[in-house]
Formats: structure tokens, sequence, C-alpha cells
């Protein structure tokens, strides 16, 4: 199954304030793509002209500045790519409503239709459910999750300019992975495994033989209980597995 796990940053908390000049403005749109909970490696990633201030007090949190912004494409120049990257999956964000509302509205000053709340996965809502009472922050799932261990830099997020839509997205990833039931559910151990195109043919079993020892144990099975499991082998038939294990 295909998704697009995403995050915005944006100049403020208010896209559709009655005053069209304090309306926020999205400044930064990651988005990661995902099949059956995998990372495939194909992200977006833009950087917005917000066409307005940014404020220093939201400065802090993302590090963009309107210097460095203005040199870079208005939402409606890229509006048509972001829409082709997504298509039709699902979309994931952490406290959804607030990546959805800014979205919409700028969809809207393009003339282009708003995507329905039907779209939209919560992974905010997803962790309170599994920790109530906890604190379900992206930042405290992380850190729950021990995601340092793949390599996220959790300690840099804490200072001036620690956040961003591209990281947010990428760690939100392995969050929503963890929160679906774990690498576990996968047996995928392998953070950098490469994903299998969607609608793949699943891969058979293998059973591998071992290389035997250069110098076999000594067995510590008496002689009966050697004749015991002879005999209950025996009566799993020629295709036990264990015949085929070299056990």
């Amino acid at each position: 199954m295909r998704e697009i796990l995403f995050d915005t940053e944006t100049t403020g908390v208010f896209p559709d304030h009655e005053d069209e000049r304090q309306r926020d403005r999205i400044v930064e749109i990651g988005c990661v793509e995902v099949i059956n909970l995998e990372r495939t490696g194909r992200e977006f990633h833009a950087y917005v002209n917000p066409e307005r201030d940014v404020p220093e007090e939201v400065v802090r949190v993302h590090g963009l500045r309107l210097e460095f912004l203005r040199s870079h494409r208005r939402f409606g120049e890229l509006a048509r790519e972001f829409l082709d990257f997504i298509a039709d999956a699902p979309l994931v964000a952490h406290n959804a409503s607030f990546d959805q509302g800014f979205i919409n509205a700028e969809l809207r000053r393009c003339g282009l239709a708003p995507l329905g709340s039907e779209r939209f996965v919560d992974t905010l809502a997803l962790a309170r459910k599994r920790f109530p009472g906890a604190s379900c922050s992206l930042d405290a799932l992380a850190k729950r999750f021990q995601l340092d261990r793949y390599g996220f830099d959790l300690s840099a997020r804490k200072g001036a300019g620690g956040h961003g839509a591209l990281i947010d997205s990428r760690i939100l990833a392995e969050v929503y992975l963890n929160l679906k039931g774990g690498r576990e559910q996968k047996l995928a151990f392998d953070a950098n495994e490469a994903v299998a195109e969607a609608g793949a043919a699943p891969r058979l079993v293998e059973f591998v033989r071992r290389t035997p020892r250069v110098t076999p144990l000594q067995p510590r099975l008496s002689a009966d209980e050697r004749d015991a499991h002879a005999a209950f082998v025996a009566a799993l038939g020629p295709d036990a597995v264990w015949l085929k294990t070299g056990g």
C-alpha cells in the first residue's frame, strides 16, 4: 500500500485569518513515500516563498527567514508538482488537521480543489490511543522508539532551527512504522532494506543448510533420547521441515 508521510513548516498557525494580510503561509513542504510501511527513497521537498514576513519566534523553530525564501517558488508555482507526487495516496501527518488546513488554504488560493478529510491519517491520534497520558509529540515518539539508532540526530532538534519539513517527514515514517506494529511486524531488521515494488510477488522461504563444524560436538543425548527423536521425525513424513534444515 502506498502512503505519503508529510510535514509543513509555516509562518504561524492561522492559515484562514480574517485579515488576509495576517494569514499564515507555508514556507516548506516535505513528503516521503512509503510502500507497505517502508520508505522507498522517493521524496518531494520544496521551500516556498510565503509572500509575507516570517515572525522571529517562528524562525527560531525552523530557521527559515524571508531573505532566504524570496528566491524560491510560490506555492502556486509548485502546486501541480506536489499534487502529482502525492497522487491519490493517503496522507499521513502528525497533528494532521494543522497541515491539512494549510495545504487546503494554499490550494484554494490557487483555484484548486482542497483535499478531503478522508485522505488524512493523524499519527498524533494513533499515538495518544496507544500511549494514553504520555507525551505524544513527534520528538517524544522519536525518543521512545529510539530513532537515533537509525541515524537521526535527535539532540539537534532541541536547538534553534532544529525542525524541518523533510527531516520531520523521515522521522515520522519511522514513527508510523512503529505505531503500526513495529519492525517485528515485517521482520525488516535492516533499516536500509530495499522495498519491493507494490504488487510484487512474495518471495518463497528458502531453507539454507549450515556448514558443518570442522570438529563435530559430542552428542549429549542418551541412546533412548536419540531413538525417541528419530521415531518422532519419522512420524512427520518425508516433507517435514526438520529434514529440510539438516537437523
